[in-house]
């Protein structure tokens, strides 16, 4: 009898290990989950959501669950559970910033060739028809290729960059969230370069036909232009634009830390 109330008792403490380490890592993905692209959108239901990080939790505790520390003390609970919630809103946030640059691209594209007006409350969140369609291509891309596979590989690397239980230092995180929002200014204007370029080709050339012909009114004759141009200029550059997207999105996914 003792001896099986031992078994019953080692049973027991192994299965509220386990518990415990699938508990953190689901704070981890939990807390990614509602903002990572294509998963965190606020037009997939909330219980989709709920099932995928569950589904994440259960690909990616076995691999993580060894390093988990174990459930002891009083206060320790709380602080590990706040930490991992911390750490996987960093993960979120840094694959959230990729579709804020497709919205930012849009929106420069669209105000470029006088489209900013168009169709501005498609989306969840109001933006231009363009924006609209770079970020949707961009994030049907992304998914055709595999970013869940990305997802799931960055979640377990997580852990060796930010340990559960370890501190997360104020300043460094402010310092890489400052470098993740400019590097997504920096790609958003690289994928709407063409369009500044052609916007200012086109003021340009207006201004100087409007100084040799001052009757003509030259901007109900060239607005059209401009919007027909911008069209054909988007045709032909958003493939390009959206696959420099995607290869800073895979650049940060094996090296989130700018490393190396």
């Amino acid at each position: 009898m003792t001896a099986i109330m031992a078994e019953a008792g080692a049973l027991i403490a192994t299965a509220q290990s386990v518990l415990w380490a699938m508990f953190l890592v689901f704070l981890r993905v939990g807390a990614a989950m509602a903002l990572l692209p294509a998963f965190g959108e606020a037009s997939v239901p909330m219980r989709v959501r709920l099932a995928l990080a569950v589904a994440l939790t259960l690909l990616v505790a076995p691999i993580v669950g060894p390093t988990m520390p174990p459930l002891d003390g009083i206060g320790l609970p709380l602080r590990l559970a706040l930490g991992e919630v911390v750490a996987g809103l960093l993960v979120g946030l840094g694959f959230r910033l990729f579709v804020h640059a497709l919205q930012t691209a849009g929106a420069i594209v669209a105000q470029s060739i006088s489209l900013a007006q168009i169709f501005g409350g498609v989306a969840s969140d109001p933006q231009p028809a363009v924006g609209h369609l770079l970020t949707i291509g961009g994030i049907a891309l992304a998914v055709s290729l595999g970013l869940h596979v990305t997802i799931t590989e960055f979640l377990v690397l997580s852990y060796d960059i930010l340990p559960p239980g370890g501190p997360i230092a104020a300043a460094d995180a402010a310092d890489w969230g400052l470098g993740q929002v400019s590097r997504a200014f920096a790609l958003a204007f690289s994928i709407s370069a063409p369009f500044l370029v052609a916007s200012l080709a086109y003021n340009l050339a207006l201004g100087a036909i409007n100084r040799a012909m001052p009757q003509l009114m030259v901007a109900f004759v060239g607005a059209p232009a401009l919007t027909l141009g911008g069209l054909a200029l988007l045709a032909l550059s958003l493939p390009a634009g959206l696959a420099v997207w995607l290869s800073a999105l895979a650049d940060f996914a094996a090296t989130p830390l700018g490393q190396p």
